[in-house]
């Protein structure tokens, strides 16, 4: 039997509101093996840790029970107290008592009794526990970053200015993400490009960086400090080694059909391209769909005119596996799918866009060389109306119910960008909330209403209806002045929401990652550890974890960079020692395990086992304890009852059912 210390945490008045702590030391003190118990305002304090440390001396505790806030919050920080006084971190059990009591109940007398029983049930698990010691694993100094936007360069940078090599790996055919289709960023105005495009050239230059552009992850596995990845390099048909970048096979190219991945599909472009002429790197890329040649055999006049002799029609994809100690993903976003939004017309007429398409004919190197004008018509409007929230906030299940962040920023430049060179230009935002929580953005958007004349009305728009004349009707409510209104438009922009990039979910399987409902990476911890993924050695950075502007962008790709470097930094990681293990006398071989581990931890042997004094050869599991993450899906799914978890034995389990039972 142990001799327990059970230490109550009052949290201020987060559980002691609640929950009658005092009545719950009292009850606790009752309990197989309690040697002592306390309560105290602020556990986790100095002084609280104190007591914890004296309390171990005084009594000679050999467990300790904390019942306090969540295990995710402070388990690492009792761990260490305990270990500095003596005794082995993982005799310590955390019982959630707030999360799980006070949070959620209103009163005090079931919230109590709920508290006793987490407590009971802590105990009855400390009483089974047995000292564990954690291993070691060898750490490879190379980190990944998969996306090349500004959070994947500015993460790669960090990390390679701190000495340690960085790949970049990027889906297109050049790194800039989506900064690079931007105009200007707010709320300084400042050019995108000129920005971002030395970052890009940074980047490229680094002495530490690799950038495999046009690629994807293929696959991934191993665990921290030893990860191996594939990346399927896929087949460019330019060989970036000859390839001057003089740009005369696209002039020559004769097929013009394919549509600008980069100016979002508002103009052609070649079948040999580079997307943006600070590409980087700056090698085209053959579109095998709209080659001539590709498709009929006919034509490589790009081969012909190309005096470096880069063309290379018979490349093929290039898988290239590689070693990582961290995994930073950078995946970005993209903007939703209007097609369930039709009552805003934006598949019925030209001049209904997206706010990502006006950037593009905003920007000089865009479909219409930076002029404002209509798609459908080329002439110049005279009246714009933005519709915000097109997909945002959305109460029905055709949009996200997340706030996009950036949009009443990005609406107000673009209104002010336009009325200061097109004065005459009529500027008309319907808005539910205008949102500017940032340095400068409240200022910037009282800029745009009170300097630029912008007409802002709070209220939403039901239906925007293409007329004969080719105009756009604007059905919309002023909220205000509470009446409904009508006014024609010469163009719509709408103000679509943001999603995670659409291969993130595939991504996150390969990397055993967290994804939320809308598919943003789930961080560890939302306010202790916001760049870390619940596996570790993966790290998050950018719009794949949340909706977040330029600025914000910059500053997580900081601190996910930092967190790569103190991990890089160490020579040897210390390992979970709550691994599975088999017990290879139960073990009937039959896979099951291997099938549901998600880490692919398991894997079988043939073994000599002594079976009651008959020795005999099993097919049996074995756990690579380093790969192993403690999940318990295989000590579940085992038929046989052969696995078991360290520190979650089915013993312990039990006992806290049996202790909550009573």
């Amino acid at each position: 039997m142990q001799r327990i210390g059970v230490f109550v945490c009052h949290c201020g008045s987060n559980i002691a509101a609640t929950v009658d702590v005092n009545k719950v030391v009292e009850v606790i003190k009752a309990e197989p093996g309690v040697v002592h118990a306390e309560d105290y305002q602020y556990m986790c304090s100095e002084a609280g840790q104190e007591k914890i440390a004296g309390a171990i001396k005084e009594h000679g505790l050999t467990g300790i029970v904390v019942c306090s806030c969540s295990p995710r919050m402070h388990e690492g920080t009792f761990r260490k107290c305990v270990e500095k006084a003596g005794i082995n971190p993982y005799m310590v059990e955390i019982a959630n008592i707030r999360e799980q009591c006070s949070w959620i109940h209103k009163d005090i007398e079931e919230a109590t009794k709920k508290a006793v029983i987490l407590a009971r049930a802590a105990v009855a698990k400390v009483n089974l526990n047995t000292p564990l010691k954690p291993g070691e694993s060898r750490v490879t100094k190379r980190a990944l970053v998969i996306g090349g936007g500004i959070a994947g360069i500015q993460t790669a940078l960090d990390i390679a200015d701190a000495g340690y090599e960085v790949d970049i790996v990027e889906k297109t055919p050049s790194i800039g993400g989506r900064m690079s289709q931007l105009d200007k960023t707010f709320p300084t105005l400042d050019c995108s490009a000129c920005i971002l495009t030395p970052k890009m050239v940074d980047a490229s230059a680094h002495e530490k960086i690799n950038i495999y552009t046009y690629s994807e992850v293929e696959k991934v596995s191993g665990f921290v400090g030893d990860f191996t990845v594939d990346i399927r390099k896929k087949a460019r048909y330019v060989d970036m080694t000859k390839c001057t970048g003089c740009g005369v096979c696209q002039e020559k190219c004769p097929s013009k059909k394919g549509l600008s991945e980069f100016n979002r599909g508002l103009n052609k472009r070649s079948a040999i391209y580079t997307p943006f002429a600070q590409a980087i790197p700056n090698v085209p890329v053959i579109d095998t769909d709209q080659c001539i040649k590709m498709k009929t055999g006919k034509c490589g006049l790009c081969e012909k005119v190309c005096q470096a002799g880069a063309i290379d029609y018979t490349q093929k994809d290039e898988i290239i596996s590689e070693k990582y100690g961290a995994i930073v993903v950078a995946t970005g976003f993209d903007i939703i799918k209007l097609d369930q939004y039709d009552e805003y017309a934006y598949s019925q007429s030209k001049d209904v866009i997206t706010s990502l398409e006006l950037e593009r004919i905003m920007n000089a190197a865009g479909p219409t060389k930076g002029h404002l004008e209509r798609l459908s018509d080329g002439k110049s409007p005279k009246n714009i109306v933005f519709i915000q929230c097109v997909g945002s906030r959305c109460s029905d299940n055709r949009g996200k119910s997340y706030c996009s962040k950036i949009c009443c920023m990005y609406t107000a430049k673009h209104a002010m960008l336009i009325r200061d060179k097109y004065p005459d230009v009529n500027v008309t935002v319907f808005y539910i909330d205008v949102r500017t929580p940032g340095k400068n953005f409240d200022e910037f958007y009282r800029r745009a209403v009170e300097e630029y004349g912008v007409n802002y009305i709070k209220g939403q728009v039901g239906k925007v209806a293409p007329q004969p004349d080719g105009q756009l009707m604007v059905h919309g409510v002023d909220l205000i002045d509470n009446k409904q209104i009508k006014m024609e438009a010469d163009m719509v922009v709408l103000a679509a929401a943001i999603e995670p990039e659409s291969s993130v979910r595939k991504l996150a399987t390969m990397l055993t990652a967290s994804i939320d409902t809308n598919n943003f990476l789930t961080e560890a911890h939302p306010k202790l550890r916001p760049v870390e993924s619940p596996t570790a050695g993966v790290f998050l950075s950018g719009v794949s974890q949340g909706p977040k502007d330029i600025p914000e962008t910059v500053a997580q790709a900081g601190a996910a960079a930092i967190k790569v470097v103190g991990l890089l930094a160490k020579d040897k990681l210390l390992t979970n020692p709550c691994t599975a293990h088999s017990d290879e006398l139960l073990c009937n071989g039959c896979s099951t395990c291997a099938n549901v581990c998600p880490y692919g931890a398991i894997s079988y042997e043939d073994k000599q086992v002594n079976d009651h004094g008959i020795r005999e050869t099993r097919r049996v599991a074995v756990v690579n304890t380093a790969l192993c993450q403690g999940c318990g899906a295989c000590t579940v799914a085992c038929p046989s009852g052969a696995m078991d978890l360290q520190g979650f034995s089915n013993r312990q389990i039990i006992a806290e059912v049996d202790a909550i039972c009573r």
